[in-house]
């Protein structure tokens, strides 16, 4: 068992390496030649003066170079920071000096849109192109140089680390402030990507499509997944959802992760024609799937398993409901992942009865190691777990989500909704997929966000809003009053013409509030 991260890497070039590892458009890579770029690009880091810790921060699309660099950068005994390739150059500055990046590795049109912010990132010392055409340079207090230097240089052997020590540093937004750092290492990785091949039933006959952002710890994971068991990953920056089916086609692809917005495109489109028989399986996180959509997967692909997942940057992956449970669950998150513990308890940490909504907490080594940089929000996310053995003298520490959610019975688990996400009506709570899974039920939009908005009378009002082929909100309304109490009843459905989206495909609350947050104000 590989104890660090890229090891996954370099033990399969060892025992397969014609194996196939990566495709990228026409390009494939083997185990062997993916562990001999990993290694070169490793000694040529230590010997430019990267060392042991520091952070190597990438922003590029999906391509060969960024798989190089994340594994690279473990090697050589420093911690890769994926930056999201949608992020803006202020962004891009915020995460660069948040965590202290020492190296930079990009492609020349994104270090020339990031020139002006990059002399206030005083930590950096080395920008690395990887396309080879930005002029090397000196002049700056960091020094410029091509990928094709790194390979070529001279080498120094990589720095010792252990399975405790940071391997990656990814940035999650939360609802309010700048994005959290949230500091795994390589044990969390690891641990996290056996768990999920054990339950997934992954094998190095596998090709999993990667449709999601490496920044994405759910999309970071299709590799960690894959390279663990000796599989194949398929690259794509997807434009358009018909893209991914015929991908799905052409690839043989046996694997696919998706976040609900995806999903809801994909359920929409006609499948039919299309070869699906290599598609084993597709999973879903992020976020609820709405059962209109599950319902129309599964009319597309019948012969497809179907994972229903929940999981957190925090924990990297908590639960999994499994295939033959949907039938009977079809809302339900599953239950705890391998070798994890979900727990559902009230604020004193006392466990929760079945039914009673709770925060979910997990525990287990899956756990990370806080956030970056930021004690307060590390103290507030990362506590005591609620259970422990007796006479253990040093405190286990837990993820206490801030998720809430309910179990029944048979120890099946139900989100319900953010904590920050809760609308407060009338003295009543309501979770927003309540009232989003009626909306999509009607069969009438293509995406939809519920939102509670400020209400100078009923604390909040429930604003819907819809993206459609047309505007059916009138229609839309009249489904709601006709399914839902009075006191879910919209306030309000308002019709755009697109959805926003967060770095990570998923749809940007945080926006739409902003946008609504005076839509009553004239009621004051």
């Amino acid at each position: 068992m590989p104890k660090l991260l890229h090891e996954f890497i370099l033990n399969t070039a060892n025992k397969t390496p014609d194996a196939d590892a990566l495709l990228h458009k026409k390009l494939h890579y083997d185990y062997q030649s993916l562990a001999a770029e990993i290694s070169a690009i490793a000694g040529g880091l230590c010997q430019a003066g990267l060392n042991a810790g520091e952070r190597v921060a990438i922003y590029l699309p999906k391509r060969f170079e960024s798989v190089v660099s994340f594994f690279a950068s473990n090697q050589a005994g420093a911690v890769f920071v994926p930056v999201n390739p949608l992020l803006k150059p202020e962004q891009v500055a915020y995460l660069l000096k948040d965590c202290n990046v020492r190296v930079l590795i990009s492609s020349h049109d994104r270090l020339i849109q990031l020139d002006k912010i990059l002399g206030g990132c005083h930590d950096l010392m080395l920008t690395v192109d990887v396309n080879n055409k930005s002029s090397t340079e000196t002049g700056r207090h960091f020094q410029s140089i091509h990928w094709k230097n790194l390979l070529d240089s001279e080498k120094k052997a990589p720095h010792r680390r252990i399975d405790a020590d940071i391997a990656a540093i990814l940035y999650t937004s939360g609802s309010t402030g700048n994005p959290k750092g949230v500091v795994l290492s390589h044990r969390n990785m690891i641990m996290g990507a056996k768990s999920v091949a054990e339950y997934l039933k992954n094998t190095a006959d596998d090709n999993l499509l990667a449709v999601l952002p490496f920044s994405f710890d759910y999309g970071l994971s299709q590799l960690t997944t894959a390279f663990h068991v000796g599989a194949k990953v398929t690259l794509m920056d997807y434009l358009l959802p018909r893209d991914v089916i015929k991908a799905i086609e052409k690839f043989q692809i046996t694997g696919l992760a998706g976040v609900p917005p995806l999903w809801n495109q994909l359920a929409q489109l006609d499948w039919s024609g299309i070869d699906t028989e290599s598609l084993r399986y597709i999973t879903n996180s992020g976020g609820a799937m709405p059962k209109a959509t599950l319902g129309a997967l599964r009319t597309a692909l019948p012969e497809t398993d179907i994972y229903l997942m929940y999981g957190l940057t925090e924990a990297f992956r908590s639960t999994y409901l499994p295939p033959e449970e949907i039938d009977k669950r079809p809302d339900s998150m599953g239950k705890a992942i391998p070798n994890a513990e979900v727990m559902v308890v009230r604020e004193d940490g006392s466990p929760c009865a079945p039914g009673e909504p709770g925060e979910l907490v997990h525990r287990g080594s899956l756990v990370s190691l806080g956030y970056w940089n930021d004690a307060a929000k590390t103290a507030e996310h990362f506590k005591p777990a609620p259970t422990s053995e007796n006479g253990l003298t040093l405190t286990e520490i837990a993820v206490w989500s801030g998720d809430k959610v309910k179990m029944d019975e048979d120890g099946y688990l139900y989100f319900i909704a953010r904590q920050d996400d809760m609308i407060k009506t009338s003295g009543y709570r309501v979770s927003p997929s309540e009232v989003e899974e009626v909306v999509y039920a009607s069969g009438l939009v293509s995406e939809a966000a519920a939102l509670g908005i400020p209400h100078p009378t009923l604390g909040q009002a429930i604003v819907v809003i819809i993206t459609a082929e047309k505007d059916t909100s009138e229609e839309l309304m009249m489904a709601c009053k006709k399914q839902l109490p009075n006191f879910m009843h919209p306030a309000q459905i308002a019709y755009i013409d697109k959805m926003p989206k967060n770095p990570n495909g998923k749809i940007d609350r945080k926006q739409l509030s902003s946008q609504y947050i005076d839509l009553f104000q004239d009621n004051k």
